[in-house]
This record gives C-alpha cells, structure tokens and sequence, in this order.
C-alpha cells in the first residue's frame, strides 16, 4: 500500500499525485492520510482496486496508517464514493483523475468533520454537556445513510446520535452529497451541512417528543385492544358475519 499524507492546510496536490503510485498488478492499495481533523483527529483513506471487482473501492480507518502498515477489515469503514478512472485514455490521464477525485474526497472528509465539530456545542447544550465523542466503525444506532467517517458525537442521555453521512456515487461525479444526520433508535433525520445546527437540533427534539407521543397513543390503544378482547374471552364471543 502506497502512502500520500496531507493534512487540510496541505496544498501540494503534487505530492499527494507523486506518493499515490498506481499498481499495474491484478490487485493495488492506495492510501490517503489526513490529519489535523478537529474530531477525528486523523484518518486513512484506502483506495483499493481489484480487477476481479471491477471497480476501485473506497475506505476510511482512523489514525494515520504508514505506507506498507497493514489494516485489518475490521478497522475499515466502506464509503460507497469510488474512485471512477474509466475515461482515462492513458497513465498521465488517469494520474490526472486521480489527483482530481482523491482532492474532492478529502475536501469532502474535511469539511464534514470540521461541520461536525461546529454541531459539538450546540449538542451539549441540548444534553446539558453530557456528549461524547465516538471514535468507532461501530454504532448502536442505525444511520438513515452512509457513513463518511468511523466518528460521532454521542448524547446518550437522550439516546441522540450525531454523525456526517454521504450519497453513493463514484468521485467522478464531483465532491459526494454530504449531510449530517440526528438519529435515535426509531427516529432518523438527515440536515444538509449549511444548515444551523442549533435550529436542526430543536426541530429535530420536536420531532423525537411528537414520535414519542404517537408511540405512546399507539402503545395505550394496544393494550386497551388486548384488554377488550381479554374480557370476550371470558363469554362467549359474538359469531361471525356471514
């Protein structure tokens, strides 16, 4: 696995092109580390082709990871954003996508992490401090999309769950649609980035206090049913329609 490090604040798209050295084999790794992350902290991306796949996959593990550093599968998060080099006429024009899609996907992890961190104080103050970060593959919660990154803000208190998600699509297609999205255990909503997440996180404690009310009138009509047919059980039951 081939090693191009940057951090959000490095432009040398040079470099990045010069270290990310395209395997000509049945079988090639890339990476693409990025630091300087204000939740994250750090992650590698893993571009990983295969011919007998067909398409050149996309992963994301937390930490930087050294280049010839092996990553077991269960330290990789999928992102369904691949990276799509199919027009390339010849090497220096798939060098050339590359830089372009690999750049695109980075702006995209970086921006979503930095919009992530801008949701941490206003999250607190709707769980009254009680929020922590989640530095996982793994979430308890089901999430209405795609995860972009292994990281979340975690309110558990009030079950609340705050993670960026994206689209499936290749990264020839441009920077993937991104959001961040609020999900409780039977809840879920996604919010574009712009958006203000103070006025997100309100709507969506509406939202979760309406669902709870209509789980709770369900619950009551439920067992009210239970109850009425409980109470036939003990007579005889009135016969069927004809």
């Amino acid at each position: 696995m081939t090693d191009a490090a940057h951090s959000p604040d490095d432009g040398a798209a040079e470099e990045l092109l010069r270290r990310a050295l395209l395997d000509a084999s049945d079988a090639a790794a890339v990476s693409l580390a990025v630091g300087g992350l204000p939740v994250s902290e750090a992650v590698t991306v893993v571009f990983h082709g295969r011919r007998d796949l067909g398409t050149i996959q996309t992963y994301v593990a937390r930490g930087h990871r050294g280049a010839g550093e092996t990553i077991a599968a269960r330290e990789l998060l999928r992102v369904p954003c691949d990276l799509d080099l199919g027009e390339a006429e010849d090497r220096e024009e798939a060098a050339r996508l590359y830089l372009e899609q690999a750049t695109a996907l980075r702006d995209a992890l970086v921006g979503a992490d930095t919009v992530l961190d801008v949701w941490r104080e206003p999250l607190e103050e709707l769980a009254e401090g009680d929020v922590t970060v989640v530095r996982s593959l793994e979430l308890r919660t089901p999430l209405p999309a795609h995860r972009l990154l292994p990281v979340a803000l975690v309110a558990p208190e009030r079950r609340l769950v705050v993670a960026p998600v994206c689209g499936a699509r290749t990264l020839a297609e441009g920077r993937p649609p991104l959001g961040i999205a609020c999900a409780q255990q039977d809840l879920a909503r996604i919010y574009p980035l712009p958006d203000d997440p103070q006025r997100c996180l309100a709507e969506f404690a509406e939202l979760a206090a309406a669902h709870a009310r209509e789980l709770a009138a369900r619950l009551e009509r439920q067992e009210a049913s239970v109850e009425r047919f409980l109470e036939l059980s003990g007579e005889d039951p009135p016969s069927p329609l004809l």
